[in-house]
């Protein structure tokens, strides 16, 4: 048995205000209007939450916001996984195999991790 993950609770606000962190002013508008590609479609879900993802996946380069912004156009899921839940995924096949204290130490480990980024 799987056990459940954290999803963090996020907003546009904190979109915005790790952007400015993590860029350059300069080059601020170009990420958030980079980063307003994704959910203008409808099927495009949980805006603010992948907008997050992909700024922590790009690692305060602009060219990887445009990368990342891309894979979430594709599948959202590929921008999320790796970004909350970095350890949980590496050991996705094997999970059912660990033990519920041992899962949870992950998904423990990974949401330390988010948070830990999000708060810098």
């Amino acid at each position: 048995m799987r056990l459940p993950q954290r999803t963090p609770d996020v907003s546009a606000a904190d979109v915005e205000r790790v952007a400015r962190r993590d860029f350059p002013p300069e080059q601020v508008q170009s990420v958030l209007s980079v980063l307003n590609e994704y959910g203008v479609e409808d099927w495009q879900r949980e805006a603010d939450r992948v907008r997050l993802a992909v700024l922590k996946l790009a690692s305060r380069d602009l060219q990887q916001v445009k990368y990342w912004i891309g894979q979430a156009k594709m599948d959202y899921r590929d921008v999320l996984g790796p970004a909350e839940y970095p350890l949980y995924g590496k050991k996705w096949g094997r999970m059912d195999r660990l033990t519920e204290e041992e899962q949870k130490k992950i998904i423990d480990a990974d949401w330390a991790q988010y948070e830990k980024w999000l708060e810098a």
